[in-house]
């Protein structure tokens, strides 16, 4: 694994308040790291590019900084959960690569 991909295994859950939005949380201990080796490269809103790979589909999109935990969420595009055959309480595995 190179430095800056992370594994990650974790569920899928539905942002109260905003139909359809899904988002995986990433771990904290991994959030800590994205934001020691890669913070300084935050863009609009806090959120770093990334390349993420669930299953057989890669897409490029953003991790967000979450206040209320400290840690970093990433959406889920409906495309992805299509695909992938995704709902909201799965539990996934990624691949979460930042774009340097």
């Amino acid at each position: 694994m190179k430095y800056n991909q992370y594994e990650i295994r974790n569920n899928v859950w539905l942002y109260p308040g905003m139909a359809g939005w899904h988002f995986v949380s990433i771990p904290q201990d991994i959030s800590e790291d994205i934001k020691n080796n890669f913070g300084n490269r935050k863009r609009g809103w806090g959120s770093l590019p990334v390349i993420v790979t669930i299953g057989k589909t890669s897409w490029r999109t953003s991790i967000f900084p979450d206040k209320k935990v400290g840690g970093y969420l990433l959406p889920l595009k409906a495309e992805v959960r299509k695909k992938e055959g995704i709902v909201a309480e799965d539990t996934v595995s990624l691949l979460l690569e930042i774009r340097i």
